[in-house]
């Protein structure tokens, strides 16, 4: 199968050699993209939870807009969370990005690479037809 890597316009660039994105047939592979602001030098944002939550959506909308796609078009979500006290947080500032048809998700506890970095997200994406 061939497939597209994708590096977003309005990203720090990755940290390692992996793409921002992939895509491959029908589908947009989003890697796991934490808080970081581009726009701040790529700083982790000032904050709890729920800015970086918002932060790192705001990344997925990033990735997705390069390939031509919308956050409706997000069929499954991965999340990691440096604590799970935080889940009530995060998911008020995740469900500001879904609507009434919100994508599969997993949530999980664990250690993430960045130590600032409260939430880490990757995604699935759906391009097929409308």
């Amino acid at each position: 199968m061939v497939h597209k890597s994708i590096i977003a316009n309005g990203l720090v660039p990755p940290r390692g050699p992996y793409a921002h994105a992939v895509i491959a047939g029908d589908y947009l592979f989003v890697s796991g993209l934490g808080p970081v602001n581009a726009k701040l030098g790529g700083v982790v944002v000032e904050g709890g939870i729920k800015e970086q939550t918002t932060q790192t959506l705001k990344n997925i909308q990033t990735v997705l807009e390069n390939a031509d796609l919308e956050m409706e078009d997000v069929v499954r979500v991965g999340v990691y969370l440096r604590d799970l006290k935080d889940f009530e947080e995060f998911n008020s500032a995740y469900s500001a990005f879904f609507g009434e048809s919100p994508p599969a998700r997993t949530t999980v506890q664990c250690a993430i690479p960045n130590n600032k970095a409260l939430v880490e997200i990757d995604a699935i994406a759906y391009k097929g037809t409308k």
